[in-house]
């Protein structure tokens, strides 16, 4: 499948780069074969260069077409084509002279570039490889006689013991090794930089919407307040006349949500507070126990089944207002998907809490787990939307983590870890 999008990822970059790399090299070398042949002849196999240079020409428009297409470009990949072009240099160069040609150090080329993109063992082979060829070249090659090394004083043919031919070998090994340390170390830091650069504008962005989400989550907390407040004077009222026991039992389902809706809001608050709140500790088991009547009271149709770790230690810790509405958030996301059929499975220790939650839903595409931490609202009621976001992003605040994954079976499989805070035993 070709590839038409606008946003090409970097390794199809670096790999383009390097065919017009190849092109402009493949011109050089047939201008070179045409100065040498028609202006000032040596000795060339001119036919097998030619052959050599037109075969490699037809690999570089293969690997052209291959950066067009779909599938991705792998650093194994990229690796490989390095691997080629020294192949093609050493062809061209064992029928010019080997080591005794003035291109040799063109070697260096394919090391700089995977210095800059690839990662250190990969570089260090297309070094060894680059100095392995040359090595090669230097006792092993086509002699050109304009190339060869001069006689010495006593007209005796130094040949390969030449000091010129061996101080250019040294001077390519060093220089490669050089390359490949420093370059290496420059390009490492350089995407060590970036890849925090990145975090840091993807952290600020996600403040800035999360800033945005709270104020309207205060403003909408200091809406909600006088209506609740009316109601609950108006259920008041009818709880204090005269009712058919099925209306009592209403306006009495009535007045908890109503007390719930009162809880949640100063949840809201406090959690949105810009002052931080002492948090006082608490059994993990009364917690979890909270949690979970909780959920079970404001979501009266779901049927869960809840496995808690017999061998949970009994300990208190510390946690956030907001930890709870996240993780509600979450057990409400499944209930949303699958009402009928939940398992929640809780443990923890005395590092962490750990939280699964599997339902039996239509679980999660493709799409919806690239945009997990975003604020991606959802045309469904209870989707993986805004909740899920927040949920991740306070959870995340205080080191947890939240992953989700499509579960054997189909639905969908929610884990949660949360470190304890200020663990002590009870």
């Amino acid at each position: 499948m070709i590839d038409t999008s606008t946003n090409i990822s970097a390794a199809r970059q670096n790999l383009r780069r390097l065919i017009n790399i190849r092109y402009i090299a493949l011109v050089g070398q047939g201008l070179t074969l045409f100065f040498f042949t028609q202006i000032y002849p040596l000795e060339l196999p001119v036919a097998t260069i030619a052959y050599l240079v037109l075969f490699f020409a037809a690999v570089t428009a293969l690997t052209q077409w291959r950066s067009y297409f779909s599938k991705a470009i792998s650093e194994n990949e990229f690796f490989g084509h390095l691997l080629i072009d020294i192949i093609a240099l050493t062809s061209v160069m064992y029928f010019s002279g080997g080591a005794t040609n003035p291109f040799i150090s063109y070697y260096l080329v394919p090391i700089s570039i995977a210095a800059i993109t690839l990662p250190a063992p990969m570089t260090w082979g297309v070094t060894a490889a680059s100095l392995l060829a040359y090595s090669g070249l230097v006792f092993y090659h086509h002699p050109i006689a304009g190339l060869a090394p001069h006689l010495g004083h006593d007209g005796v043919n130094l040949d390969m013991s030449n000091l010129h031919v061996i101080g250019m070998w040294v001077n390519f090994a060093l220089s490669a090794g050089l390359i490949t340390y420093f370059v290496v170390g420059m390009a490492n830091a350089l995407r060590k930089q970036e890849a925090e650069l990145t975090a840091q504008k993807e952290e600020q962005m996600q403040d800035e919407q999360l800033l945005a989400i709270a104020t309207q989550a205060a403003n909408a907390a200091h809406e909600l307040g006088t209506p609740l407040n009316t109601m609950k004077l108006i259920i008041d009222n009818i709880k204090s006349s005269p009712l058919s026991e099925a209306l009592n039992k209403d306006a009495g389902i009535l007045d908890q949500q109503i007390d719930r809706c009162h809880k949640t809001l100063q949840n809201l608050v406090r959690a949105a507070s810009i002052i931080e709140e002492h948090e006082n500790p608490q059994l993990v088991s009364s917690y979890i126990d909270e949690l979970l009547n909780n959920w079970q009271l404001i979501r009266p149709e779901i049927n869960p089944h809840i496995e808690i770790d017999r061998n949970n230690p009994a300990i208190t810790a510390c946690f956030h207002p907001s930890v709870q509405q996240s993780l509600q958030n979450l057990l409400n996301n499944a209930a949303d998907a699958s009402p009928q059929q939940i398992e929640v499975n809780i443990r923890w220790n005395r590092q962490e809490l750990q939280i699964q939650i599997r339902d039996h839903g239509t679980g999660i595409t493709a799409e919806q787990a690239e945009k997990m931490g975003r604020p991606t609202p959802s045309n469904k009621p209870g989707g993986l939307g805004i909740g899920l976001f927040l949920s991740h992003s306070s959870l995340n605040r205080h080191g947890g983590q939240v992953k989700l994954a499509n579960a054997d079976g189909g639905g969908l499989l929610t884990s949660v870890l949360l470190p304890l805070r200020n663990v002590h035993s009870s």
